[in-house]
C-alpha cells in the first residue's frame, strides 16, 4: 500500500503553477528536477502544504489556492518611489523589471519598477504573485516518513 503524505513526511513531487488566465509562473517539470520537501515544516506556502496532506504515491491532483492561503493581498503602500540616484549612472530602466535593492540595516529585497520618472523610480515591493489565486497540478512522485533520531 503506497504511503500517505502527512505532517512530517517527506514528498517528492512535480508541479506546475498557473495564474487563472491560464499563464505558468513555474514548473519543476521545465527544470527537469522534482522537488523534495517535508511537509509541515514552513517551506511551503500554507494552501500548497495543505492540499499534499493525504495524497499518494503516484496520484495527481489539481488545486487552486486563494491568494489568502498564498502570498496574501496586494498592498498598495508597498508602492515606493526611490531616488535613481542610488542606482549606477547608466542604469537603465525598464517597466516591469526586477531589482536588487538593501535597506539601511543591510537586508536585501527585490523590487518591480512600475514607474519612471525624471528623479524617481516607482518600486513595487509586493511579492510578484501577492494578490493571485494560484493553479498547481502536483503529481506524486514518493512518499516516505522522516526517520526521527529518538534513542
Amino acid at each position: 500500500m503506497a504511503n500517505t503524505a502527512q505532517n512530517g513526511s517527506n514528498v517528492t513531487l512535480h508541479y506546475v503553477g498557473t495564474l487563472t488566465d491560464g499563464t505558468q509562473f513555474d514548473s519543476s517539470r521545465e527544470r527537469g528536477e522534482p522537488m523534495t520537501i517535508t511537509l509541515g515544516d514552513g517551506q511551503l506556502i500554507t494552501g500548497f502544504n495543505d492540499a499534499l496532506v493525504g495524497m499518494t504515491e503516484g496520484e495527481t491532483k489539481e488545486f487552486t489556492i486563494t491568494s489568502d492561503d498564498a502570498y496574501g493581498p496586494r498592498h498598495e503602500d508597498r508602492l515606493t518611489p526611490i531616488d535613481r540616484s542610488i542606482f549606477p549612472e547608466n542604469f537603465e530602466f525598464s517597466t516591469g523589471m526586477t531589482v536588487p535593492l538593501q535597506n539601511d540595516t543591510g537586508q536585501n529585497f527585490l523590487a518591480v519598477i512600475t514607474e519612471i520618472a525624471d528623479d524617481t523610480v516607482t518600486a513595487d515591493f509586493n511579492h510578484p504573485l501577492a494578490g493571485k489565486d494560484l493553479t498547481f497540478t502536483v503529481d506524486v512522485l514518493a512518499v516516505s516518513e522522516n526517520e526521527t533520531t529518538d534513542s
